[in-house]
C-alpha cells in the first residue's frame, strides 16, 4: 500500500480536529490551560476510541441493525468514555480551578476522540485490496469532509453539554454539581442519538436541517462560553463554595 496515501488520510482525518482545537484554545487565551495537559487530554480522547470499539461491537450483536437501542447505547458508550477520559486526566486535577476549565477539557477530549474516529473512517476504504484502493480514495476524502461538518461538530456539542453543566455549577455544592452532571450526560446521549438517527434515516433536506441544528448548537455554545468567562467566585459574599476539587466556607 502507498504510505503517502496513508499519510494523506491521517492528515485529512486529524486536521479538522486540530483546527477546532486551535479555535477553542484561542477562545480561552485569557487564562489558558497548561499546553501539556491540553495535549494529554487530547490524546486521552483519542485513546478511548480503542475502548469504545469493542463495546459497540457487543452492542451491535445484542441490538443488530440501525435501531434506536443500538444508536442509544453507542452514544452512551462514547459519551461515557469521553467524560471518564476528561475527568481522570484533567477535571479532577488541581488545574481545574476556574469555571471555564471543565467545559474546555470536555471540548478537547471530544476533539481527540473525533480525530481518531475520523482517521478510522477515512482509512477504511484504503484497507481494501490494492486493486480497488484508488476507487475508494475519493470516497474516503468525501467522508472526511462530511465528518468535518458532522461528527466533529456533534462531538463538540455533546461533550460540551456536559462541560457546560459543570462550568455553570462550578461554585455550587457537590450534590448540585453531580445532579446537573448526570442530567447533562443524559442530554448529551440524547443529542448524540438523535443526530445519528437523522443522518442514517433522512435524506437531502433532513440532513441539511440536522447539520444546521448542530451549527446552531455551536453558536449557542460560543455564547455560553462567553457567559462562563464572566462567572466569579462567590467568596466575597461569604457563601460556602465548592471549586473543582475543594470546598471552602468563607
Amino acid at each position: 500500500m502507498d504510505f503517502s496515501i496513508i499519510f494523506l488520510a491521517l492528515s485529512i482525518g486529524i486536521l479538522p480536529a486540530i483546527i477546532w482545537l486551535v479555535f477553542w484554545l484561542r477562545e480561552d487565551a485569557q487564562n489558558p490551560e497548561p499546553i501539556g495537559l491540553i495535549i494529554k487530554t487530547f490524546v486521552a480522547g483519542g485513546a478511548v476510541v480503542v475502548l469504545v470499539l469493542p463495546v459497540q461491537v457487543l452492542v451491535d450483536r445484542i441490538f443488530p441493525g440501525m435501531g434506536v437501542m443500538a444508536f442509544t447505547f453507542w452514544a452512551f458508550s462514547e459519551e461515557a468514555f469521553k467524560f471518564l477520559a476528561a475527568y481522570y486526566v484533567a477535571i479532577r486535577g488541581r488545574e481545574d480551578n476556574e469555571p471555564l476549565d471543565p467545559m474546555m477539557y470536555m471540548i478537547v477530549v471530544a476533539l481527540g476522540f473525533v480525530a481518531v474516529e475520523n482517521v478510522l473512517f477515512i482509512m477504511n476504504p484504503l484497507l481494501q485490496e490494492d486493486m480497488i484502493v484508488r476507487e475508494h480514495i475519493l470516497e474516503g476524502l468525501l467522508t472526511g469532509n462530511m465528518r468535518f461538518i458532522g461528527a466533529s461538530l456533534l462531538h463538540i456539542v455533546s461533550s460540551a453539554t456536559i462541560g457546560v453543566a459543570l462550568s455553570l455549577n462550578f461554585y455550587k455544592t457537590k450534590l448540585k454539581k453531580i445532579s446537573w452532571g448526570i442530567f447533562s450526560f443524559l442530554l448529551a446521549v440524547i443529542i448524540h442519538t438523535v443526530f445519528n438517527l437523522f443522518i442514517i434515516n433522512q435524506k437531502d433536506v433532513g440532513i441539511f436541517l440536522t447539520f444546521g441544528t448542530v451549527w446552531a448548537g455551536i453558536t449557542i455554545l460560543l455564547l455560553i462560553f462567553e457567559k462562563v468567562k464572566t462567572i466569579k467566585s462567590p467568596q466575597a459574599s461569604g457563601d460556602t463554595i465548592s471549586t473543582g476539587n475543594t470546598s471552602t466556607t468563607i
